[in-house]
């Protein structure tokens, strides 16, 4: 059989749903993977060999350039391959969580991924002082963050949307009740039908929020919408590379007393001096502490 090779689009257990040039048509072709092997990502690139006239069977991954994913103390789950950006969508009302905002940030650095807060729901201008103060935060840190109010201003909303994503594989986060699903709706019209095709395709007969889809742009340009959720673990970082995925921290690094301080309790911390004297925040400090703990408990999947 010839190996040709296509985009994943959708994944739901072990069965993929991928789109691939056939004779110069682009095609949307249900794909499962050989044996129990599942580790395939929505934004891979596989190589496919046909087995009827849509239907596939992956044979093989190309090596990706970035890989997300999250993970607890028993098992890991891939959120997307080969990106470049990660959109972190937060809103004035709901109150966002700043651990789930943290460990995307930290995820993203230690991915090689370009991340991007979206404040959403500018509009509702009472909450708006609070949510730019706990936004400043993170612009602080570097980070670009984006005001935008898809209810008010949609076609300025789009646009800055549009441009920030144009060439560039991105995946949008965020907590359920920040707006994520408008932003996709804005930036893809027909968002709901296709995703309903992808759920008839991979006959998952779920709710269609429950997984990853990937939805093309433009040639160059493609959006992932991930499900909501309120967790993030990162049980997979090590402590090397969770201090590297700080971005304050960096300077510090190399500093220390000790040449293998933990930055916990050592005498003469570099990391810790700077948490004394303001340059790293209190908060980011005890995540980062927080995050070796839970990177400590692992057991190893």
């Amino acid at each position: 059989m010839t190996r040709s090779q296509a985009l994943v689009i959708a994944a739901h257990g072990r069965h993929y749903l991928v789109q691939a040039e056939i004779d110069g048509q682009q095609h949307k072709l249900h794909c499962v993977t050989r044996g129990k092997k599942s580790d395939v990502s929505v934004g891979d690139i596989v190589e496919y060999a046909l087995t009827s006239k849509n239907q596939g069977v992956i044979e093989a991954i190309t090596p990706r350039k970035t890989l997300l994913y999250r993970s607890d103390q028993y098992k890991s789950k891939m959120l997307a391959a080969n990106l470049t950006q990660l959109l972190i969508v937060v809103a004035t009302e709901p109150s966002f969580s700043d651990d789930l905002v943290s460990r995307a940030l930290v995820a993203a650095e230690s991915s090689g991924i370009k991340p991007h807060l979206i404040l959403n729901k500018v509009d509702v201008t009472a909450s708006l002082p609070k949510a730019r103060e706990r936004a400043g935060i993170y612009a602080g840190l570097g980070y670009p963050v984006h005001e935008v109010s898809a209810k008010t201003d949609p076609e300025g909303t789009r646009q800055l949307m549009h441009d920030l994503m144009q060439g560039q594989s991105t995946i949008l986060i965020g907590q359920s009740g920040m707006g994520k699903s408008s932003l996709i709706n804005l930036l893809i019209p027909d968002a709901e039908i296709a995703t309903r095709e992808i759920s008839a395709a991979l006959d998952t007969g779920k709710h269609t929020t429950t997984f990853t889809r990937l939805y093309q742009m433009d040639e160059k340009s493609y959006v992932i919408d991930s499900p909501g959720f309120q967790e993030f673990g990162l049980h997979h970082l090590s402590e090397g590379m969770l201090e590297r995925a700080f971005p304050e921290f960096l300077p510090h690094l190399g500093n220390c007393k000790f040449y293998n301080c933990h930055h916990h309790a050592e005498p003469g911390c570099a990391i810790l001096d700077a948490v004394k004297n303001g340059s790293i925040t209190t908060m980011r400090h005890e995540l980062f502490e927080q995050l070796v703990h839970e990177s400590a408990q692992t057991i190893g999947y």
